[in-house]
C-alpha cells in the first residue's frame, strides 16, 4: 500500500511538473511571438541563413503543420519548421528555428551526447519491448525451472529486463545536455549572424529555457517509471523468496 501511494504521488508531481512546462513553453513562445525581429527574418530565412554561415549545403528546410512540431530528421537531412515558425518573423520563431540548427551542428561536429543519443534511439526501442517479457520469463524460470535450488538464472534474466527498461530514463538523461546544447549554439549563431540583437536575444533565451524544461520534466517521469519497475521487480522475486 505504501509502494503505490508513495508512487502515486511522485507520479502527480510530475505530471504537475509537466503540464506547468508544457504551459511555459506555449506561453513564453506566444508572448515573444507577438514580438518582431529588426532583422525581419523569418524561421525559414533564419534556418537557410545559419546553415549556409556554417557550411552546410546537405539539409533541406520543410514546413510541417501544428505549433511547436519542429523537429530536425537527419536521416532525412530536413530541418522541419512547424507552421507557426516557418513564414514568422518574430524572436520566438527565429529562437526555434535556431535550435534545430544547432541540432544540425551537433551532428556536423561530432557532438558526443548527440552521438549518444542517436545510438540509444532503436536500442531503447527493442529494450522497451523486450524489458517486460524478460522479467516474466526470469520470474517463470525461477518459479518452475530452479525452485529450490538456488540459482539465480531467473532474477539475472529479470534484472536484464529492468536495465533495459531503464535505457528510456538513460536516453532522456542524455537528452537534456543536448537539448540544453543546442539552445546554446543556437543564441551564439543569431547573435554572430545578426539575426537578432543582444536585447532580443534575451527574449530568445527565455523561449529556449521555457522549452528545456519540458525535457527536464520529462527525465523526472521517465525515473520514476523506472524507480516503480525496478521495486517491483524487486518485491515479486523477494515474494518468491520468503515463499
Amino acid at each position: 500500500m505504501g509502494y503505490y501511494f508513495w508512487f502515486l504521488i511522485a507520479l502527480m508531481a510530475c505530471a504537475v511538473f509537466s503540464m506547468s512546462a508544457s504551459n511555459k513553453v506555449k506561453t513564453t513562445f506566444r508572448a515573444f511571438k507577438k514580438v518582431p525581429t529588426s532583422s525581419r527574418m523569418t524561421g525559414y530565412d533564419t534556418a537557410v541563413r545559419l546553415l549556409r554561415a556554417n557550411g552546410v549545403d546537405d539539409i533541406s528546410v520543410r514546413r510541417v503543420g501544428g505549433e511547436l512540431t519542429d523537429h530536425y530528421h537527419p536521416t532525412k537531412g530536413e530541418v522541419n519548421l512547424s507552421a507557426s515558425t516557418f513564414g514568422d518573423d518574430s524572436v520566438g520563431a527565429v529562437a526555434v528555428a535556431a535550435h534545430e540548427i544547432g541540432h544540425v551542428m551537433q551532428k556536423k561536429k561530432g557532438y558526443i551526447p548527440y552521438k549518444l543519443r542517436s545510438f540509444l534511439v532503436p536500442v531503447c526501442n527493442v529494450g522497451s519491448r523486450l524489458a517486460l517479457p524478460l522479467v516474466l520469463i526470469g520470474l517463470l524460470i525461477d518459479v518452475f525451472v530452479y525452485a529450490g535450488q538456488g540459482s539465480n538464472l531467473g532474477y539475472a534474466l529479470a534484472m536484464f529486463g529492468v536495465v533495459l527498461y531503464g535505457l528510456s530514463t538513460l536516453f532522456m538523461l542524455v537528452t537534456l545536455p543536448v537539448e540544453f546544447d543546442a539552445s546554446r549554439r543556437a543564441k551564439k549563431m543569431l547573435v554572430e549572424e545578426g539575426i537578432l540583437t543582444e536585447e532580443e536575444a534575451l527574449g530568445a533565451d527565455k523561449v529556449l529555457d521555457a522549452a528545456a524544461l519540458t525535457y527536464v520534466a520529462a527525465l523526472a517521469t521517465s525515473l520514476v517509471y523506472f524507480l516503480r519497475f525496478l521495486v517491483w521487480v524487486l518485491m515479486m522475486f523477494g515474494r518468491r523468496n520468503r515463499n
